[in-house]
């Protein structure tokens, strides 16, 4: 089936990201696994390339382009490589990280984070989940209080964060806090909290099964002076704001999850034609056909909903429910596809030289952040109630 998702000026796009991945990143991304992480210098070169960051304005030095299919097209070469810690730490600054600070700054912040960000300068993360408190962000302890009266007064911020992508690496976090005990869910804020601020520490490099060089640790507050122009978005609406943003986090992960799983089944497939076993390709058997025959058509159907998602992303009408749908079914799909393609490689296929070992650690945590599988299904399942209950 042809794909039509794409454009000529998407497959241009494509050759300079596939030449630029060969130059940067090929030679040097098994090597970053070893070290734990990602050279610096590689997120200048990729935001000077226009591998990311592309959405950043033309006034504070980016392309303005909101297209989702180049990130689509980003995500499908990174999947290619199996550079898998690479796509999700650019898939964190572009679908989560940069999506707040287009969003919800004002002119100055925008001067301040956008210029270096679209540079490849500045990194950022976003911190929400707590040792006690994962999917539930009603639950979060972490705090911060005025430190005096008005809108100008100081916060001062405290509390814990874990499981935080880029945690180690990043110059700076947006922090969800709890900023008023008394007003529920109208009592979060959105705080930027800077590397050197006094009181701002970050823990251990946490020991993950697989994405071993994506850096993801702990980050910790204690007393931590956090200017006023330092709140984004509107003081009070933070889980709001949290909660408009999760059809583009959750988008970010359908795509990097269709991608990967496409890359390792094609890689895979051709696998199985290559590999002999009794006298003949192991492709020849029928139970190999059939497998083949199967994925491909998962794909397929996947891939067809993945595209509709992004279509309608563009079209600023993506809804969060359709985006729980593709996030839960296309990432179990993502490790339903990994695991048999590692049975079809047999011994190799548990071989971490091999990129099919590589895809299989490193796909186990789709399921899991950006909202696990239940509680997508719980989400969507909402909707339905409503849609359906009689009045």
């Amino acid at each position: 089936m042809r794909r039509t998702l794409y454009t000529d000026d998407h497959e241009q796009y494509r050759a300079m990201v596939r030449t630029f991945l060969a130059r940067e990143v090929e030679p040097h991304f098994l090597r970053w696994e070893e070290e734990r992480g990602i050279d610096r210098d590689l997120f200048r070169a990729a935001a000077a390339q226009g591998v990311y960051a592309l959405s950043v304005p033309q006034e504070y030095g980016g392309s303005g382009e909101r297209d989702y299919r180049y990130r689509m097209v980003v995500n499908e070469e990174i999947a290619r490589i199996g550079a898998t810690s690479l796509g999700m730490t650019l898939g964190l600054q572009d679908d989560l990280v940069l999506s707040y600070l287009l969003d919800l700054t004002d002119d100055e912040q925008k001067k301040r984070w956008l210029v270096p960000f679209a540079q490849g300068e500045l990194l950022g993360a976003l911190a929400m989940t707590e040792p006690g408190t994962g999917s539930d962000l009603q639950g979060i302890r972490t705090t911060a209080r005025r430190d005096g009266d008005g809108p100008d007064a100081d916060w001062i911020l405290n509390g814990q964060k874990t499981f935080i992508s880029s945690a180690l690496s990043a110059d700076f976090a947006i922090v969800a806090v709890r900023t008023d005990p008394e007003a529920g869910s109208r009592g979060f804020s959105l705080l930027v909290v800077e590397r050197g601020m006094p009181g701002f520490a970050r823990g251990r490099q946490l020991n993950k099964v697989g994405l071993h060089a994506q850096d993801t640790g702990e980050l910790f507050f204690t007393d931590v002076r956090v200017p006023a122009a330092n709140l984004i978005g509107v003081e009070g609406e933070g889980l709001m704001h949290l909660m408009s943003h999760l059809p583009h986090e959750r988008l970010g992960l359908i795509a990097s999850g269709i991608t990967s799983a496409r890359a390792v089944y094609e890689h895979t497939a051709r696998y199985c034609f290559e590999r002999q076993a009794f006298g003949q390709a192991i492709g020849d058997f029928q139970n190999t056909r059939f497998q083949l025959a199967e994925m491909e058509t998962e794909l397929d159907v996947a891939e067809a909903f993945v595209d509709k998602c992004v279509l309608a992303f563009n079209a600023g009408e993506l809804t969060p429910t359709d985006a729980a749908k593709g996030k839960w079914f296309v990432t179990e799909l993502q490790k339903r596809i990994v695991d048999r393609c590692v049975q079809l490689h047999g011994g190799y296929g548990y071989m971490l030289e091999y990129p099919v070992a590589r895809a299989f650690v490193d796909s186990r945590i789709q399921t899991i952040y950006g909202g696990t599988t239940e509680i997508m299904k719980e989400l969507i399942g909402r909707e339905v109630a409503t849609r359906c209950r009689p009045a």
